[in-house]
């Protein structure tokens, strides 16, 4: 699951202020039944049904690119940090290099506005002045090293990480990037609204080398150059659907290959800057982007290079800057490719970038003071509920064969559950933060997290770490860990903040769409090539993998038949990951549920039957409202299918929705049972 302001799973509210409901009987209106916008007819767009007529009366603010369930409980979760970080503020004289003075002083410095706007662009220029005295290709290697651990990804993805085959060991990998827009398709397709696009784009790039100070005729050229220079790394880049498979994205070169595939970039010393030593072997992805940025290296000047490698560095840098150079930035960003209209108010982007540097300190107190007592017990229960009918439903399937179901079910068995949050925290007492300058403040964290990822190199995995904090809304399946991992603020859901929510809405969104989802990403067409301990290996018979893969197609067909929006598709082969974990999740989900009470009794609750409340769970899981450009950039470049694709898509695929709703054909969710896939 991912979430670039997105979250992608989603749990429910479980708060002990049960104990504060009134008295007497509770005449609010179920949640469940306020959102239905009953002009829809559920068949036709079960999605819409569900959530309509709360999008009627909660448009999307402006400075968002959605509305719903997402910003509601990340609202919630901004407001629970900023109390958190003023109260930091507030601390006279706090201990030096305590958490207190470091969440406090990061706060302080990106809230003083005044300052900021005063100090301008000089916040980076000696940074800039170091770009501008490279003379040679070695230095710029050197340069291109420091903005990776400073600022952002120039020329390539670069990190430490789980060796994909020997998943005990860290290994350095290498993989495409050093792109400004999206995705590579930005750059050539021929659409009205990614031609617009391209064209704001370039006057973006002016608008930011003038903001370098560059006179106009300079920072049209810079511009001009820099697009070209940048095409050419798009051109030689993979689709994002060709990246998803973990083989062919899989090549290990010992360090002297890789310097014979680059001769012209010098790996000494961008290693040297980074912070490593000792580099026998590397892992890339693309071998072929390298060697294009290879011959790409000597076929720009140089002062492309440094134009480019300026423009990367102050664009990671802009929101720590004045208002004119993040306004600038938020104008294409945010505004022209996402639809959204004015920035967000300061404190909540201070907020969420204090979150995003210093989570584990603020983490420690989020836990202590807003974590409701029972949260990790609960996740664990229903986490427990969905695991074992996961291992019912393998027992039982009729398409893969003995051997195949044994390897299946101790790869389950050996699945990993960390929930609510870590054991231990991350030490970051070495990092120095100030009041006296928000960009400063920015670089020294993003130089600590780089050389805590370099620092793996060469030392055994620890298992035991997490790549989230507590009140990170999201959750995530670790293929090489073979771990899901559930942060204890997923217990949030809006509407039932005064009582707990009924086995329903539990199984549909805790059980379905989050533990179901993560543990079927472990069997997705990407999960399913790594065994129990986390390696690259096929443990699958050659029959069972061209049975599973005949069923993935099925999948792959039926989203690219999907419109979104303009004339853009869904990437079938793109999505096909989350869209398989979607419905494996749901089905697990629902066979869950089907050992509650609740179902047992058939109870009734708003009129509503439990099959129907547990499919308008699923519904609420993915309430999500997005602007029309916001969804165009998801299709371009996201894995994720749009939040009523994720929906409308899934239950299509499961008769009991069929049956729960009347759905019939000449419905528009109606499928043939020809092409209902059935893969969990």
């Amino acid at each position: 699951m991912k979430r670039y302001l997105i979250p992608f799973s989603f749990l429910t509210l479980l708060l002990v202020g049960i104990s504060c409901q009134p008295s007497g009987k509770d005449t609010t209106k179920d949640p469940l039944a306020a959102h239905i916008d009953p002009s829809i007819k559920p068949g036709d767009d079960f999605f819409m049904y569900a959530n309509g007529q709360w999008f009627k009366e909660n448009p999307i603010a402006a400075s968002e690119q959605s509305s719903g369930i997402w910003q509601l409980i990340q609202d919630t979760i901004n407001a629970q940090i900023l109390k958190i970080c003023k109260s930091s503020a507030m601390v006279e004289h706090p201990e030096k290099g305590s958490n207190k003075q470091k969440i406090g002083d990061f706060y302080y410095s990106g809230m003083d506005s005044v300052h900021l706007n005063s100090v301008g662009i000089s916040a980076i220029q000696k940074y800039l002045d170091q770009i501008d005295a490279i003379t040679d290709f070695s230095q710029l290697a050197t340069m291109a090293s420091f903005i990776q651990r400073s600022s952002g990804s120039p020329l390539f993805a670069f990190g430490v990480g789980q060796d994909s085959k020997i998943s005990s060991k860290n290994a350095v990998q290498i993989w495409q990037g050093g792109l400004s827009l999206p995705d590579r398709s930005y750059y050539f397709d021929k659409d009205a609204r990614t031609v617009m696009i391209r064209e704001k784009f370039e006057q973006h790039l002016e608008n930011m080398f003038r903001i370098l100070k560059y006179d106009e005729p300079k920072a049209k050229l810079a511009a001009s150059n820099m697009i070209k220079l940048e095409t050419a790394l798009a051109l030689a880049s993979r689709k994002k659907e060709d990246t998803r498979d973990p083989h062919k994205n899989y090549n290990k070169l010992s360090f002297k290959q890789l310097s014979e595939l680059t001769p012209n970039f010098n790996w000494p010393l961008f290693d040297k800057e980074a912070g490593l030593q000792n580099v026998d072997t590397v892992i890339v992805g693309q071998p072929e982007f390298l060697s294009a940025l290879n011959t790409n290296l000597k076929k720009f000047p140089l002062q492309d290079w440094k134009d480019y490698l300026k423009y990367h560095f102050t664009r990671g840098m802009a929101s720590y800057l004045d208002d004119a150079t993040y306004k600038e930035t938020f104008s294409f960003y945010s505004q022209t490719i996402r639809g959204v209209q004015q920035p967000k108010p300061r404190w909540k982007r201070v907020v969420e970038q204090n979150d995003g540097y210093l989570g584990e300190l603020i983490g420690q107190v989020y836990v202590n003071e807003y974590l409701p007592k029972g949260t990790k017990e609960k996740l664990v229960e229903i986490g427990n509920a969905v695991k074992n009918i996961y291992a019912e439903r393998i027992k039982n399937l009729d398409w893969m064969s003995a051997p195949t179901k044994e390897k299946a079910l101790k790869k389950l068995g050996s699945m990993i559950m960390k929930v609510g949050y870590p054991d231990k925290w991350k030490d970051l007492s070495s990092l120095e933060v100030n009041r006296s300058s928000f960009a400063e403040n920015a670089v020294n964290a993003n130089l600590w997290h780089f050389g805590y990822m370099i620092s793996k190199f060469g030392k055994p995995v620890d298992r035991t770490e997490w790549d989230m904090e507590p009140q990170n809304y999201n959750a995530y399946y670790n293929p090489s860990n073979n771990e899901l991992v559930v942060p204890g603020c997923n217990i949030i859901v809006p509407g039932y903040e005064r009582k707990m929510a009924d086995d329903a809405i539990l199984y549909s969104i805790i059980g379905g769409s989050t533990f179901g989802h993560e543990m079927t990403h472990g069997f997705d067409d990407q999960g399913c090539k790594f065994d129990a301990n986390g390696n690259l290996n096929n443990w699958w018979t050659k029959e069972d993998s061209i049975k599973f893969y005949s069923k993935t197609k099925m999948i792959v067909r039926q989203f690219n038949q999907y419109n979104p929006i303009d004339s853009l598709h869904i990437n079938g082969e793109l999505t096909q990951g989350e869209n398989i974990a979607d419905l494996g999740g749901i089905i697990m989900g629902y066979e869950a549920f089907k050992k509650t009470r609740q179902y047992h009794i058939n109870e009734m609750i708003a009129n509503e039957t439990p099959d129907q409340r547990f499919f308008l769970g699923f519904a609420l899981a993915w309430m999500v409202n997005m602007r029309p450009e916001a969804i165009a950039n998801q299709v371009h470049s996201d894995e994720h299918s749009p939040a009523k694709y994720r929906v409308i898509g899934t239950l299509s695929n499961m008769p009991e929705f069929y049956k729960a709703f009347g759905v019939k054909e000449g419905d528009k969710m109606w499928r043939p049972d020809s092409l209902i896939v059935r893969i969990w």
